[in-house]
């Protein structure tokens, strides 16, 4: 719900269906207080979420803590501008680690606000020049037309599917492939044979619960006992 692209990407949203803002405050805190008429509508016609107690302050360290939120609740992310300490490209570091796909619009290299999304694309993510690019890298959520009910219908389905696979069998058998040595994301979704929702899911649970590291180069190593 930030100022710029944030507060207008919700705008566009909520011109056609909803929208979900993730707090780095409490639900209560309207930050930045110019968007209380859109934190109002956002709450009227979709979701105002944070993991934050009510009544918390907005504080530079909650907002990296917010972003991993962001990206896990998303199907994948598109970075458009960040500068090379932006805080979207620490979102699109959690969404590569959580399975997602990462997608960034390509700029200018004399443009410090293009650096970022240069340099995802440089290191592998997917060059978006339009909308449509976007549609066409995403078959698995556009659902034939007779069976479409709504974006809403979409999400729900989604998460049917990750409820489906996400079973105590399958959280053992990640478990089990984790071992007490570092495993990098890769290895263990070829281990696994889950779907990359799924093991991000399950390593997110691990995370929240205290018994996972994130390594770099894309590594986990699980710590601590149930």
């Amino acid at each position: 719900m930030a100022r710029g692209i944030d507060g207008a990407a919700h705008e566009g949203a909520l011109t056609t269906g909803h929208t979900v803002a993730v707090l780095a405050a409490g639900v209560d805190v309207v930050y930045p207080p110019e968007h209380r008429d859109l934190y109002l509508r956002i709450a009227e016609r979709g979701a105002v979420v944070s993991e934050m107690p009510p009544g918390t302050e907005p504080q530079a360290a909650l907002f990296p803590r917010r972003n991993r939120i962001i990206s896990g609740a998303s199907l994948d992310v598109v970075v458009v501008e960040a500068t090379l300490r932006s805080g979207s490209l620490i979102t699109a570091r959690l969404a590569a680690e959580q399975g997602r796909d990462v997608f960034a619009v390509p700029g200018s290299p004399l443009d410090p606000r293009a650096q970022g999304p240069n340099g995802l694309i440089r290191d592998g993510a997917t060059l978006i020049q339009s909308a449509e690019n976007i549609l066409c890298e995403l078959p698995s959520v556009i659902v034939p037309a007779p069976n479409f009910c709504s974006p809403a219908a979409a999400a729900l389905q989604h998460i049917e599917i990750i409820r489906e696979n996400n079973t105590p069998e399958t959280r053992r058998k990640i478990e089990a492939a984790l071992g007490l040595a570092q495993a990098g994301v890769d290895e263990l979704l070829r281990q696994c044979q889950v779907s990359p929702t799924v093991l991000a899911t399950v390593l997110l649970e691990l995370d929240l619960a205290g018994r996972l590291e994130r390594l770099p180069g894309n590594r986990v190593l699980l710590i601590g006992t149930v």
